[in-house]
């Protein structure tokens, strides 16, 4: 198994933690993960990123070449990083902030999911972003167990908000979930 996954937004968003918790799930289940941010000068609101890539096997190159997941809050971010992706893979984007090529929509599967309202509606704290996108994630992949990103995410959240990061992970999960549902 070989899954490469990359987040993209604007520096402060917190993307680049949920990189770092995928990773963490993924060597929780015995897997190897890489993952390689990138960010511009500007890091408070410029284009940032973060590559990950999960394999049973040895990561011997660990740039991502073959996107089979990507996710996107800003349109700047999507333009710039929004490169490599499989054909058909899916895409997440916040319609609120990403504009999305209209070929776009017959390359990939496209979801469109206001990641930054739920979060806000939900949460009333954007640090519980990257939690939600996380569940967006979750939904749309089996990369890892919903087990895994829940004990990774629980180990990295700071002391007191264990409780709002698993509801910010329901909430990316289930509004994806009906996303899907009205698809089909």
């Amino acid at each position: 198994m070989h899954f490469e996954a990359r987040f993209s937004a604007v520096g402060g968003q917190g993307i680049i933690l949920a990189g770092t918790i995928i990773a963490d799930a993924a060597f929780l289940e015995g897997l190897n993960a890489a993952g390689s941010p990138s960010y511009t000068a500007q890091v408070r609101g410029g284009p940032t990123k973060v590559d990950v890539i999960v394999d049973d096997g040895d990561i011997l190159f660990p740039r991502t070449s073959a996107i089979d997941f990507f996710l996107s809050l800003a349109t700047n971010s999507y333009n710039l990083y929004g490169k490599d992706i499989k054909p058909g893979s899916p895409i997440v984007v916040d319609p609120n902030l990403v504009d999305v090529p209209p070929e776009h929509d017959e390359l990939y599967k496209i979801y469109r999911i206001p990641i930054i309202e739920l979060t806000a509606k939900h949460l009333g704290r954007m640090v519980y972003t990257s939690a939600v996108a996380l569940g967006t994630m979750m939904a749309l992949t089996d990369v890892v167990s919903n087990e895994s990103i829940r004990s990774a995410l629980k180990t990295r959240a700071p002391k007191g908000t264990e409780v709002y990061n698993m509801k910010a992970l329901d909430v990316g999960l289930h509004a994806t979930e009906e996303l899907m549902a009205s698809m089909a």
